[in-house]
């Protein structure tokens, strides 16, 4: 094979590597078609409550402290951080370093995760969900090279905020971090973009002509800066439109995805990127 055709394919064959290796995630035993249920604990920590399919009694933990209490006997079969619980136990909370692994079942395991007022939650993952059952497929467009973009990043002295409604807050925002603009230029249309903070990276949440018509009606997220990296450097940043990917809250309704804010509201179609998830009959996997 020439040079020249190794290198006109070698997009496409990363694209295909990037979507197998998502496949792979979104159908693992903790991946976004796993999650089966949400469920929060709160009020006083000496008022249990039971969680939706699952054993043990569950109480919220004193103000500041990460994660929950968790009150089992050993027939229920729960095992945190490998030993079976019979009696009591903290389950800490994936804010902690040492986050503790939940096991119910063969199938069945659960984390514990935070909101940013101290709250906490137990989600419960099921490798058997119904959602990976009847699963097909991530349906995407093919590889657009048009829509591989050179951009400039201009970091902003201090960092700005941006008020972001998420998809069950009711319209209440959260604040998140943007440590700088985005600018391009494409189809003689200039475009000034806000990618936020989040895990550890740069996410950029964004919608465009496409959405709800022939992709996810929410919007797509694409990573700009990957995690550990809290922003690129000033110059310039390729966007990667191809890779635009679907928010977990198009895998599984427990999950609560940010919006795109009002400057990521495309006007023109983005036809490059993960459209839908498709059951194994084609049709939509939810709404």
């Amino acid at each position: 094979m020439s040079t020249a055709a190794t290198t006109t394919t070698a997009p496409e064959s990363q694209l295909a590597a990037y979507r197998e290796a998502r496949r792979r995630y979104v159908t693992s035993a903790q991946g976004p078609l796993a999650l089966v249920n949400t469920e929060w604990i709160t009020g006083s920590p000496a008022e249990g409550q039971a969680a939706f399919g699952v054993p043990g009694t569950w109480f919220p933990l004193e103000h500041g402290e990460s994660g929950l209490r968790l009150q089992a006997a050993a027939s229920d079969g729960i095992e945190v951080d490998g030993a079976l619980v019979d009696g009591e136990v903290v389950v800490r909370g994936a804010d902690d370093p040492g986050a503790s692994t939940v096991r119910f079942g063969d199938t069945v395991t659960g984390t514990v995760i935070a909101s940013e007022d101290g709250e906490y939650a137990l989600r419960v993952w099921d490798a058997r969900s119904d959602a990976n059952a009847s699963f097909g497929r991530i349906d995407a467009f093919e590889f657009d090279p048009s829509w591989v973009i050179e951009a400039a990043f201009t970091p902003i002295e201090g960092g700005s905020t941006i008020g972001i409604a998420h998809l069950k807050d009711g319209g209440a925002t959260r604040e998140r971090i943007v440590p700088g603009e985005i600018t391009f230029t494409k189809d003689g249309l200039d475009y000034s973009l806000a990618a936020f903070q989040d895990d550890g990276g740069l996410l950029l949440v964004f919608s465009d002509a496409t959405s709800g018509d022939t992709t996810y009606g929410v919007g797509r997220f694409m990573r700009v800066a990957a995690p550990g990296l809290d922003a690129p450097p000033a110059g310039t940043v390729t966007l990667d439109f191809n890779r635009a990917y679907l928010p977990p809250c198009a895998f599984s309704f427990h999950f609560n995805c940010p919006m795109p804010p009002a400057q990521n509201r495309l006007t023109v179609p983005v036809a490059a990127g993960e459209k839908n998830v498709l059951a194994r009959d084609g049709s939509l996997l939810h709404g």
